[in-house]
């Protein structure tokens, strides 16, 4: 089984617009709203994948109410700590082929449902083979939460994709994730300068003594596919060129197809190849955390990986 944790969960609402103008009324047709936040995102393609997978995290009020429902609808087990604070929305603008996102903050989360959220994730974290930590911390946690929880589940591997400070609170910790999975900017915000995709780069990057003892790190580079190294070994990814009608949630796809096969115990070429298809195809749908799976074999023969 799976487990995956949304901290900081939302309703995600998609506004697709032809054109977005500032200062005056857009009215839109096709209004999509899922649960989302970028953990509840990996578990619905997991869920399409036909993998035992349970979601938790925090979830409180009206809007938390209804996520349950979405999730009960689907059929996704879910067994989420309740909490005082209202959940969130978040909002995407798809315009002029560009995003624009507002993103609410969420609720503030009080010490003792931190307390008692470590001790429901730590039952359910003994029933799991391997967890998916995503996203954003909500306010009132501190920022060594995602570290307080590996010390919790361990020894079980989990496969972490946050950044800024909770990142970087990992990274300093004892317990370390069996993957992250930092895009070039962040790789670039934690060792405190520009990333170029020069390979000598990336290898020395990858190599800096903060990611010590972190067996897997990918680093996802948009179009350009990705980079990776897994113990000492290093991997360049090349992906095709595609039509993307809506990118988001695609990293979080990309980290559905990482976990599963590493549960899986997959080649290593195959972990970057399920990885990157699922996520390339998110960016083919207009609904954010769903793929076509007819699509999948075509796309993941074109995908290269190649030893670096």
């Amino acid at each position: 089984m799976i487990l995956t944790i949304t901290m900081n969960p939302s309703i995600d609402i998609s506004y697709p617009l032809e054109t977005f103008k500032l200062d005056t009324v857009n009215r839109v047709r096709n209004v999509r709203k899922t649960a989302g936040g970028k953990g509840l995102n990996v578990t619905r393609i997991l869920k399409q994948l036909d993998t035992e997978v349970i979601a938790s995290g925090l979830i409180g009020g009206f809007l938390g109410e209804e996520i349950k429902k979405d999730l009960t609808q689907n059929e996704i087990a879910h067994d989420f700590l309740p909490i005082s604070g209202e959940t969130r929305n978040c909002i995407a603008v798809l315009h002029d082929g560009k995003q624009t996102e507002i993103l609410e903050n969420g609720p503030v989360i009080t010490e003792q449902e931190a307390r008692a959220f470590l001790q429901h994730f730590e039952k359910l974290a003994v029933k799991a083979e391997i967890i998916s930590f995503s996203g954003s911390l909500p306010e009132g946690l501190s920022a060594d939460f995602y570290r307080q929880m590996l010390q919790v589940c361990q020894p079980k591997p989990v496969v972490l994709d946050c950044s800024g400070t909770a990142l970087r609170e990992v990274l300093q910790g004892s317990v370390k994730p069996k993957l992250i999975k930092p895009n070039t900017e962040e790789l670039a915000s934690l060792l405190g300068r520009e990333i170029s995709t020069d390979l000598s780069d990336l290898k020395a990057a990858l190599s800096d003594l903060m990611f010590d003892e972190i067996e897997w790190i990918v680093v996802s580079m948009g179009g350009d596919g990705a980079f990776a190294k897994h113990h000492e070994t290093f991997y360049r990814v090349t992906i095709p060129k595609i039509d993307v009608v809506n990118p988001v949630g695609s990293g979080d796809a990309t980290v559905a197809g990482l976990t599963a096969a590493i549960q899986q115990g997959l080649s290593d070429e195959a972990v970057l190849k399920q990885g990157n298809v699922l996520g390339m195809m998110n960016a083919q749908e207009a609904t954010t955390g769903y793929v076509q799976l007819a699509n999948y074999q075509k796309l993941y023969d074109q995908i290269l990986v190649e030893k670096v």
